[in-house]
């Protein structure tokens, strides 16, 4: 027993000893585990994944409604042609880029039936090549009907659908994709009519017009 009593303080200086010695392999091996945790939960779940089609976002995504992420590319006459820009994880971001071909997308501002001057305004007030945020509302084979958000100095400070009617550049309409008594639904749906009933008290846009 008292052999074994010595021996305990002496094994624990060696591994005292060892991990102080090895302590930076130790700290490399724990952080490349957490990365490749990180790496392989984001693309379980396709947080990596640029999609260039409607078709090739996950359903579940929708459901959810996630935000995704792009770079603006147009303005065109049925919405915001935009190029997805997927997660980048550290130490592959380079290698990801070459694997991901072009291909972009087509955003409707869910709630929101533009008008002629408000196509006019967002190819004026977008700046090219712009990051934005698109919140996934729903989808048909070609487009998808969405929330978009700009960073203009705050996190997430403009709505763009909100900014449309708010201007009187667009009427708010019944939105679709979210389920008519759900929270969310009607949630979303007060913000817009909320902004054109702003537009209308100051005769902003079509509202100017109409009066």
């Amino acid at each position: 027993m008292a052999g074994q009593s010595g021996d305990s303080p002496n094994l624990a200086a060696r591994l005292s000893e060892f991990v102080d010695a090895h302590l930076q392999l130790i700290r490399n091996v724990s952080t490349g585990l957490a990365v490749a945790g990180v790496i392989l939960f984001a693309r379980s779940i396709k947080l990596t994944t640029k999609f260039k089609r409607a078709a090739d976002i996950p359903e579940e995504f929708i459901g959810k409604n996630v935000k995704l992420r792009g770079r603006l590319l147009h303005v065109t006459e049925e919405g915001l042609e935009v190029e997805h820009v997927p997660i980048s994880l550290p130490f592959i971001s380079s290698w990801q880029r070459r694997l991901q071909s072009n291909g972009s997308l087509l955003i409707r501002l869910a709630g929101v039936e533009l008008t002629q001057n408000g196509r006019l305004w967002l190819r004026e007030w977008l700046k090219p090549s712009e990051m934005l945020w698109f919140q996934l509302l729903r989808r048909d084979e070609s487009a998808l009907d969405c929330f978009v958000l700009l960073n203009r100095g705050r996190l997430f400070s403009v709505c763009l659908n909100e900014e449309i009617l708010r201007e009187g550049l667009g009427r708010a309409i019944s939105m679709e994709g979210l389920r008519p008594d759900s929270k969310r639904h009607w949630k979303l749906q007060r913000r817009l009519l909320r902004a054109e009933l702003r537009a209308q008290k100051k005769g902003r846009g079509l509202w100017k017009e109409a009066s």
